[in-house]
């Protein structure tokens, strides 16, 4: 096993705090002393550890967090770069979940497997995806870039690029630039 302390981190949080200020305007002291950001670094910390001795600190801390804050990735890293977490509160990340870049995820989210049928597995996640409250997904779905999955919405399906999806059962509407307002532009 690695001993070196890897940081490349360094990067994906730098990344990280400009994508979130592109979005909340300037980063308040609150905001930068807040369970939020706390996770997001401790998680891109645990990220470009993950094979050196540190990958165990990491995820004694990311526990510790999720204890406090009900966030869980479950160990996942493959969060690319542009994470927005707006609201601490339970969500749930399958640790085998793929995601691309630029991702907003809100509290009460689940995002996980399905253990049967043509969709068991986990989804995979494009670039500029926007989650919104209490939303699930679920199974082995693509979600597209320039998706928005509007707030308590059920997706166990594929979903194209730049739509909108919304409702139980979910029903798609395409849109380009279905984020806008939603992720910032970097």
């Amino acid at each position: 096993m690695n001993l070196k302390y890897d940081t490349n981190y360094k990067q994906k949080i730098e990344y990280d705090r400009k994508f979130n200020e592109a979005f909340r305007g300037h980063l308040s002291k609150e905001f930068l002393n807040g369970y939020e950001w706390k996770y997001i670094c401790t998680y891109r910390k645990f990220q470009a550890n993950i094979h050196t001795v540190w990958r165990r600190y990491f995820a004694w801390k990311l526990k510790k967090l999720e204890n406090k804050t009900g966030l869980s990735f479950e160990n996942n890293t493959s969060i690319g770069e542009g994470l927005i977490i707006g609201h601490w509160g339970k969500i749930v990340i399958n640790g085998q979940v793929k995601f691309g870049n630029q991702m907003f995820i809100t509290h009460g989210v689940t995002i996980g497997r399905d253990i049967r049928g043509k969709r068991a597995g986990v989804p995979t996640f494009g670039d500029r995806v926007c989650i919104r409250t209490n939303s699930t997904i679920v199974g082995k779905v693509n979600i597209g870039n320039d998706v928005l999955i509007a707030p308590n919405t059920f997706v166990n399906f594929d979903v194209p690029d730049h739509s909108i999806v919304i409702g139980n059962p979910a029903k798609i509407i395409h849109r380009n630039n279905a984020t806008e307002g939603h992720i910032p532009e970097l």
